[in-house]
């Protein structure tokens, strides 16, 4: 199966100039954790919840700052004609919950996400990516 067939397509996006506050917002309003970043057609970023508590509330940044100042900016990525299992894999390895969906022309397509894999292929693939995320490799003290 194809990443085409368990994708999300209706992925909504931030410019990087708006503001915490209106990212928040969108994701409330599309009951969301992350978006996908477009300047000008091109993908710049993402931003997710965590994001904007790690790197804006806690560091006391106001409401009004822009997206850009706490996006993530190495944006991983997948594309719509890839093996499903393979992407799970991936995802597994570098250790992310949804991946941004591109076409070849690296134009976004859809957002897939762990959910989406085992609503598709089932529990092995998404367990083995499951897996692969759990893994501590940070400096986390037991």
């Amino acid at each position: 199966m194809q990443v085409r067939e368990a994708m999300t397509t209706d992925v909504r996006t931030l410019d990087p100039d708006q503001t915490l506050q209106e990212a928040a917002r969108l994701m409330a309003e599309c009951d969301v954790g992350s978006l996908p970043i477009d300047e000008g057609g091109r993908l710049v970023g993402m931003v997710t919840d965590r994001d904007i508590t790690i790197r804006a509330v806690a560091q006391g940044k106001a409401l009004d700052t822009h997206v850009r100042d706490i996006m993530t900016k190495d944006v991983k990525y997948c594309f719509e004609d890839e093996d499903i299992a393979h992407v799970a894999r991936n995802m597994g390895d570098i250790q992310v919950h949804r991946l941004v969906v591109l076409d070849r022309n690296k134009q976004l397509v859809g957002i897939v996400a762990l959910a989406d894999i085992a609503n598709t292929e089932g529990a092995d693939p998404a367990g083995e990516a499951v897996c692969g995320i759990s893994e501590p490799t940070g400096s986390h003290t037991h």
